[in-house]
């Protein structure tokens, strides 16, 4: 097996293993792509696209149909397995499917993992209009209410860290991209108790989110937001009814957690 000796900071990483995983999100990115699409994407040689291809084709993690190749449904199998061991998927979908019909905006689970927020869990009413994100997405911290809030859990010493790892790329003109100013809203989190998303992943979206704790922290680091269009999302609304509803919701997602 070969190993990647160019980056000493890299080294017991099997590069064969890395660039199947990287041709993947290859796929992923195209959507769909033949051996060409694949090799100039990736700037590889078309030899080379071909064989990790076949390779992913006979292990039915990807299809080819018309000529053409795409991610299979396998990797929906080992998300669904990885999201029903998450105790808050299990724990609190109910609970935001309710918030989610209460208020008629679309309600969802977000978790930090290395550094990273995740959309856990998605739940949409009909009237309800976000940004159709997929579950599973992964996003910066700083571009989601969801992801402000749990760094608000964070010491700001961590949350450098975490930029300093990631940088703080800009997703819209309302992204914060300073580390300073991420700073000062992180600390006004932690006073109010909640974080806004103010247009900062998608323009026209809001959505304020609130974390959810437990006394062993089997919740992890998780949080529960509500989202929408950004005209429904007054102060006075997000003060008088979506912050009280996602409180609420919070407070008996904690309790179940004491009978989980």
């Amino acid at each position: 097996m070969g190993h990647d000796e160019d980056d000493p900071g890299s080294r017991n990483r099997i590069k064969s293993v890395e660039n199947a995983f990287n041709i993947i999100e290859a796929i992923q990115t195209l959507g769909r792509c033949g051996v060409s699409a694949l090799a100039d994407h990736h700037d590889i040689p078309k030899s080379t696209a071909h064989i990790y291809l076949k390779t992913l084709q006979e292990l039915g993690y990807v299809i080819k149909e018309d000529g053409e190749y795409r991610l299979s449904l396998r990797f929906l199998e080992l998300g669904g397995t990885v999201r029903h061991s998450q105790s808050i998927y299990l724990v609190a979908r109910s609970e935001i499917d309710s918030v989610a019909r209460s208020t008629g905006e679309v309600g969802t689970i977000g978790y930090e993992e290395d550094g990273l927020r995740v959309l856990v869990y998605r739940s949409e009413p009909g009237e309800g209009v976000s940004d159709n994100a997929p579950t599973g997405e992964f996003t910066r911290m700083h571009w989601t209410a969801v992801g402000k809030v749990l760094l608000s859990r964070h010491t700001n010493a961590e949350i450098r860290t975490i930029v300093d790892r990631y940088g703080l790329p800009e997703a819209t003109e309302n992204t914060i991209t300073d580390v300073d100013d991420l700073l000062t809203e992180v600390d006004a989190i932690r006073s109010q108790g909640y974080s806004i998303e103010d247009e900062e992943r998608v323009t026209g979206v809001k959505s304020v989110a609130v974390t959810v704790a437990d006394d062993e922290n089997k919740a992890g680091n998780s949080a529960i937001s509500i989202a929408g269009p950004k005209h429904r999302f007054s102060d006075e609304r997000i003060e008088n009814e979506l912050v009280p509803e996602l409180r609420n919701a919070a407070n008996v997602i904690e309790l179940q957690y004491k009978h989980y």
